[in-house]
């Protein structure tokens, strides 16, 4: 269910599908590095400013599905202009900083990026730009990013499916919106 909270800016509507906190599982693959499942919790929160702030941690996951490092921490600010024009300002863990743009499709939850400028410290490995592609699919969150350097070509690296994180406050307030003449038992509302 997507709901637009009351003090949200105006221009972040379009973009009011990615709000909240997700979480779920991916894989990772990209030539020079470890090819393995990740775990993912990513988060899009807003401040009533004309942005949304982005964070997202991953980590390695085991044949058994836990934790065993961290692989990837990005931080930044996603925002939107009034012909679905998407900017954002995008810092990694690994002394990478990026400026991506790209669009929200029309008529549908789905956003293409792609670099526009990379600035890296001497630390960071090399990178030279790359795509993402966000989609809200029945109701979850999926995505893909491709990655280039000066020796690897263009290519997928990293995809992610991430469920929406319910909290207890989430049931509270859509069990406060239910109609009072619902059925006492489960089974009298399917009939």
């Amino acid at each position: 269910m997507i709901e637009i909270p009351s003090d949200l800016h105006k221009d972040l509507v379009p973009l009011v599908f990615l709000l909240g906190d997700w979480a779920g599982v991916g894989v990772h693959d990209f030539p020079g590095s470890e090819k393995c499942n990740f775990g993912q919790e990513v988060s899009f929160t807003h401040d009533g400013r004309d942005f949304l702030e982005y964070r997202s941690h991953s980590w390695v996951l085991d044949e058994n599905g836990e934790k065993v490092r961290p692989l990837e921490t990005e931080t930044g600010f996603w925002r939107v202009d009034a012909d679905r024009k998407v900017e954002v300002v995008m810092t990694r863990d690994d002394g990478v900083v990026e400026i991506w743009y790209g669009e929200i499709a029309d008529k549908k939850p789905q956003i293409d990026l792609v670099t526009d400028a990379v600035a890296r410290t001497a630390a960071s490995g090399p990178y030279s730009g790359g795509k993402r592609l966000y989609g809200y699919v029945n109701s979850d969150l999926m995505w893909v990013g491709e990655k280039q350097t000066p020796e690897v070509e263009l290519r997928p690296y990293m995809s992610g499916h991430l469920k929406k994180v319910v909290t207890a406050e989430d049931v509270e307030r859509w069990a406060k919106a239910l109609p009072d003449d619902m059925p006492d038992d489960g089974i009298a509302f399917f009939k």
